[in-house]
């Protein structure tokens, strides 16, 4: 039966109804050729990212194709050369960067991208500067090639076989322009698939000199590299309820699903799927663990770039990625792959130790974020480049996940013991403990494989964020030393991942050396704090720090910021800590702090850091001190909150009014939504909360907020009754369970069922903190659906 348009007036219905991107070359032309950034030695500071809408990117994008003619004219383009917008990206400050790539008669030419940088229109004396990949001009005899198709197809083949490739296969070659090294040639690509050495799936691009028939280039395109999940505890995932089933689908991160491949090795697999929403046991031998791992690990790099960096996604554009789980069978690797915009793990060693740890999550999926900016070249020093990019960002995925059972630290895959031993993959503050890795760079690092020649920038940014000699951070102690024994001092984690990131972005390309990539870097820091930065200089030295280039000395004037050391509090104990620093400019000090934990803050004005904490754990907070100047200094140390308690817990009932019998008291909810109405029963007693059930567009909340003791496991259950007059299996209306920022479930109209059905959930995650239980229904505009929930609780054991 549907029941009656509740709790609202004949007349308020009618109203809503009524209402229906080798070398790096810097380029200066005026601004008023506007192509399309800043000058690398501008002093300005705050030039961040900003988040641009889709619509405003789109927008961007077609203004910049709108004049690719007259911005290759400006740059002194050749007659048969034309510009492809790749990507655009823009600034705080209004700077904007434009990043193409160039055909030349058509063709492709293969390392001749480049970023074009344009101040804002208020900045009247700036000018116009462009990174090139290669400066050379783009230049052939003819496009008509002496090499057949079929010879470079099948040298390449022959070079597939001399890497032990199996199953080599081939599709046609295309014609291109070889523009990476050397002098611009015409030459074939061609892409081999199969399989390489390990099991691995293959897309070999070999380059073939079109005129001679010689190997100008070769480079692999696959990067390598609530759930219980085996790796991160247990864990709260957003999950899809369809029909009775769950989907491991999050939908509020771009669509992103976790697929079983069932130790196949193509195609996209089976949807995970689950009937109670608990996934896996936190053993490798569950078939569904794996999945929990993967899936938690794509949502917290997804939260990582989007809060950490503006960045909507890998493209930045919305749109997730999905992730494939269990491939092959004792497949010990993961890998990024652009093809099909997926994440791939093998589950390791005996198949139950899945490579699904959260760094090596987030370090396959910043291979794709590396594809869609900059797009370093697999292979040589640009190589080299790409990996350390996604060893980084997995770090940072890492630290910012906070999760206590894998805390942030600077060693590479170090959970998933792919040794066999217990040891890392890889040490970012030594990189040759792990026997393979160098230290610092020298002429013929980019022969080696790139996830050796990687070890050069992993050290760079060690010493970048921390410094060098030796120190305990997150319970692991590091000793970092430089190639010429002076010591480098850290500007933080957070700033030399700005940095790095915007380098990538904004200032690197295809090509990009080990010393291309101390110029973005600089370009970097001087874009957001200035070249007379403790960060410009920090860059410099940390580069000096693995032999690339040399030290710069640090700004004389600045801010000093005292660190005041590991820090220890107790969940529910109030803290009060005086951060002390000075400046040699003078002025007023401005404080702020990242990685605080929950429940304190600092004054901005007296730099007293206060509250009391709610949430046990360890955090890596850096605190930064600016002056009036605009100069900044920065501390970073560790604070761990412990628990209360010893562990103890005392069972209770934590809700207030929890059957809703004294009307609205405690609860927070729109009006009208708890309520005796008898148009829907109560379960038991005569009050019940009644979301929706109109059958026009309208939405009902109910909230209340609970603080869960430090040490207790805690279950939240409810009774739901939905009522319906929609038909069929599509979801037209909606009601969302959340904890916090954790969706907890969400059912529909497709739910629809006679009496009450009990719903539980862990919230032993929350321990030590205060969280938000909130139902959100959201009604279309037509035909109604009741959600009724009655006889809520949150239980502590």
């Amino acid at each position: 039966m549907r029941p009656l348009p509740h709790r609202r007036s004949t007349v308020g219905a009618a109203l809503v109804s009524a209402a229906a991107f080798l070398a790096v070359g810097m380029q200066s032309v005026p601004v008023s050729a506007q192509p399309a950034a800043p000058h690398p030695g501008a002093l300005r500071t705050g030039a961040l990212e900003t988040g641009l809408s889709a619509a405003q990117r789109t927008a961007l994008i077609k203004d910049a194709q709108d004049r690719t003619t007259e911005t290759a004219r400006t740059l002194g383009l050749g007659a048969k050369e034309k510009l492809v917008v790749k990507d655009v990206v823009k600034d705080n400050d209004g700077t904007v960067h434009t990043r193409y790539e160039r055909t030349y008669a058509g063709l492709p030419v293969l390392g001749g991208d480049l970023v074009v940088h344009t101040p804002p229109a208020s900045l009247a004396a700036g000018t116009v500067s462009t990174t090139f990949n290669t400066k050379r001009t783009i230049a052939v005899a003819s496009t008509t090639p002496a090499v057949a198709k079929s010879a470079a197809e099948t040298k390449a083949l022959k070079a597939a076989r001399s890497l032990d490739a199996q199953q080599p296969s081939t599709d046609s070659a295309r014609k291109v322009i070889w523009a990476g090294s050397g002098t611009p040639k015409l030459a074939w690509e061609t892409v081999i698939g199969g399989l390489q050495d390990d099991g691995t799936p293959s897309r070999l691009h070999v380059i073939t000199d079109a005129t001679t028939g010689q190997e100008l280039n070769r480079y692999q395109a696959i990067k390598t590299g609530t759930g219980n999940t085996q790796y991160s505890g247990t864990v709260s995932l957003n999950t899809t309820l369809s029909g009775s089933s769950y989907q491991l689908y999050d939908t509020t991160r771009g669509g992103h699903k976790t697929y079983s491949l069932n130790n196949g090795t193509s195609g996209t697999g089976t949807l995970m799927t689950d009937a109670d929403d608990v996934w896996g046991t936190g053993s490798g031998s569950n078939t569904q663990t794996a999945g929990a791992d993967a899936a938690y690990g794509a949502q917290e790099t997804w939260d990582f770039y989007k809060n950490t960096f503006g960045r909507n996604g890998i493209e930045n554009n919305g749109v997730g990625a999905y992730s494939r789980v269990h491939y092959s069978s004792n497949y010990v690797n993961a890998f990024w792959d652009d093809s099909c915009f997926c994440m791939t793990y093998g589950d390791g060693s005996g198949n139950t130790h899945a490579l699904t740890s959260l760094d090596v999550a987030g370090h396959e999926m910043s291979h794709g974020v590396t594809s869609a900016t900059a797009n370093l070249t697999y292979s040589g020093e640009s190589g080299g480049l790409n990996e350390a990019t996604s060893d980084i960002f997995g770090t940072g995925v890492e630290f910012y996940a906070g999760n206590s059972t894998d805390v942030g630290d600077y060693l590479i895959g170090e959970k998933i013991n792919i040794n066999g031993n217990g040891t890392p993959l890889r040490y970012m503050d030594q990189p040759s403990k792990d026997g393979g890795s160098k230290d610092s760079w020298y002429s013929g690092i980019g022969s080696l494989d790139v996830h050796y020649s990687s070890g050069p920038a992993n050290h760079m940014f060690y010493l970048l964020s921390e410094g060098s000699g030796t120190k305990t951070i997150n319970g692991v102690t590091y000793n970092s030393p430089t190639s010429d024994g002076v010591a480098v001092t850290g500007i933080g984690r957070a700033a030399a991942l700005q940095i790095w990131y915007k380098a990538l972005t904004t200032y690197m390309t295809s090509s990009t050396n080990y010393a291309g990539a101390r110029t973005a870097a600089l370009n970097a820091a001087a874009a957001l704090y200035g070249t007379n930065s403790v960060q410009y200089a920090g860059v410099g030295n940390a580069f000096a720090g693995i032999g690339v280039g040399s030290h710069i000395t640090p700004p004389a004037n600045g801010v000093s910021v005292t660190n005041p050391g590991s820090q220890s509090s107790t969940v529910g104990t109030a803290v009060n800590l005086q951060i002390s620093a000075s400046s040699t400019n003078g002025g007023a000090l401005t404080y702020s702090a990242t990685g605080l934990p929950a429940g304190l803050s600092i004054n901005g004005s007296t730099g007293l850091i206060s509250g009391t904490p709610t949430t046990a754990g360890s955090n890596s907070t850096t605190v930064t001190v600016k002056d009036s100047t605009g100069a900044t200094g920065t501390a970073s140390f560790t604070w761990t909150v412990n628990s209360t308690g010893g562990g103890t817990c005392t069972s209770a009932q934590l809700l207030g009014n929890p059957g809703f019998e004294s009307g609205s008291t405690t609860w927070t909810s729109t009006t009208g939504v708890i309520t005796n109405d008898t148009g829907e029963a109560a379960r038991t007693g005569s009050y019940k909360a009644w979301l929706d059930g109109y059958g026009t567009t309208h939405t009902d909340t109910l909230s209340q907020s609970v603080t869960i003791p430090a040490g207790c496991k805690a279950s939240f259950t409810f009774y739901l009754h939905v009522d319906t007059a929609e038909t069929g299996s599509t979801q037209y209306d909606k009601l969302t369970v959340t904890a916090g920022s954790t969706t907890l479930a969400t059912y529909s109209n497709v739910n629809a069922a006679s009496g009450y059905s009990q719903k539980t959930f862990d919230l032993s995650s929350f321990a030590g903190s205060t969280v938000t239980l909130k139902f959100s229904g959201v009604e279309d505009s037509s035909l109604q659906t009741s959600f009724v929930v009655d006889d809520t609780a949150v239980t502590t054991s």
